[in-house]
């Protein structure tokens, strides 16, 4: 057998980081036109607004809620066909919406979608653990992170040419998906092979209070994200206000991730994670009670964007390192399982903003960073493992 050189293999490892980052981007662009769309499928199928919004709801439960679950199936199947086939299944599912005969069908097709979806997070996040160097991983795992939040920001332009000419984008899911599974080599995790017993006590001790933690530092960024229409509005403000602003938290989250992973590398990453939840407190609160009025106001989106989202590519990183032999299942809990269990929660929010106003809604959303930083605080600095 041939030796690989040093310098060869670092240039496949940075190889498949990139193509399942790229991966990463188109299958999140494809997941954010959902929502955009919903309008044009109501028009469509003649259902109400109820179940067209059931239609996230689907999503969310297979891409997200079931996650874990399918992380725990990736562990036992070879990961390279999950993270080329994960985006191609989304891209198909979400751009052939316009083109089934019933709403039942749109579902099924929805729900396959969000499989792929599923599929894909754990696989590729196992890739770009196990690629990376131990002490770039926070590095990294910002970097796909950042092409997934890219790809968040894109969707809704995808989105805009409509129903009917939506199928054209499937065809770059499909380019992407054949290069990765082109670059990708075969792997499953080289553990033993355990029951669901075992799996079940990967979620004990410092990884479930690490979920804790990003499930309610998610619930306060959607919870705010969900009430900014409603605020700007109530103050005189349009869509076009809430377009810029939202597109400039968008920008800052990426940012954030990308600096924060590379801190935690180089400082820890507890001591990323709790001093990028508290900070953000204050000027979360002040953005709140602001609007682009203020000349502060964008900048400061910028700021809060950037401070709050910082800690999500750290605690993929460092759920991985809690359990290194089944880094699948560890991103996959942080990953969409703390995601999709902070949007089922969301609607407390809206709830509440109908008891109150949008505002204290979202003041009340900001709170619950302070009991997610108290978590961050009990939280023991993981070994940097080897990965398997």
């Amino acid at each position: 057998m041939q030796a690989v050189s040093p310098q060869a293999a670092a240039r496949h490892a940075t190889a498949i980081a990139v193509a399942v980052t790229a991966g990463h981007f188109i299958n999140d662009a494809y997941g954010a036109m959902l929502t955009p769309l919903t309008p044009a499928l109501q028009g469509k199928f003649g259902v109400s607004i109820a179940a067209v919004t059931l239609l996230s709801s689907v999503y969310s439960l297979t891409s997200s809620v079931l996650q874990p679950l399918l992380g725990i199936l990736g562990e036992r199947v070879d990961r390279r066909y999950a993270a080329a086939l994960g985006p191609l299944m989304t891209g198909l599912g979400l751009t052939l919406m316009g083109f089934v005969p019933w709403f039942g069908a749109l579902m099924l097709l929805v729900a396959v979608a969000g499989f792929g979806s599923g599929f894909f997070h754990p696989a590729g996040a196992a890739y770009v653990a196990l690629n990376s160097p131990p002490q770039k991983r926070g590095l990294w795992a910002s970097l796909f992170s950042a092409g997934g939040t890219a790809g968040m920001a894109l969707g809704p332009v995808f989105a805009g040419v409509g129903l009917t000419h939506l199928p054209w984008f499937a065809l770059i899911g499909a380019v992407i998906a054949g290069i990765t599974f082109a670059v990708t080599p075969s792997g499953r995790a080289t553990g033993r092979r355990v029951g669901m017993a075992e799996y079940a006590r990967i979620f004990r001790g410092p990884l479930v209070w690490l979920w804790g933690m990003a499930v309610l530092r998610s619930l306060a960024s959607m919870g705010y994200n969900a009430m900014l229409p409603f605020i700007l509005m109530n103050r005189g403000f349009g869509m076009r206000e809430v377009g810029i602003t939202l597109a400039v938290y968008a920008v800052a989250s990426a940012v954030g991730g990308i600096v924060g992973g590379r801190a935690s590398d180089r400082y820890g990453r507890v001591p990323v994670l709790r001093s990028a939840i508290l900070s953000t407190i204050p000027p979360f609160a002040l953005l709140i009670m602001s609007s682009p009025a203020n000349w502060w106001f964008y900048p400061l989106t910028f700021l809060v964007g950037a401070a709050v989202n910082a800690s999500i590519p750290v605690g993929v990183v460092a759920a991985q390192e809690y359990a290194p032999g089944h880094v699948a299942v560890a991103s996959s809990i942080m990953m969409g399982f703390s995601w999709g269990f902070a949007g089922l929660l969301v609607f407390l929010v809206g709830a509440l903003a109908d008891a109150s106003t949008p505002t204290i809604a979202a003041l009340a959303s900001l709170t619950l960073l302070i009991p997610s930083a108290l978590i961050a605080y009990r939280l023991p600095e993981p070994r940097k493992a080897a990965f398997e």
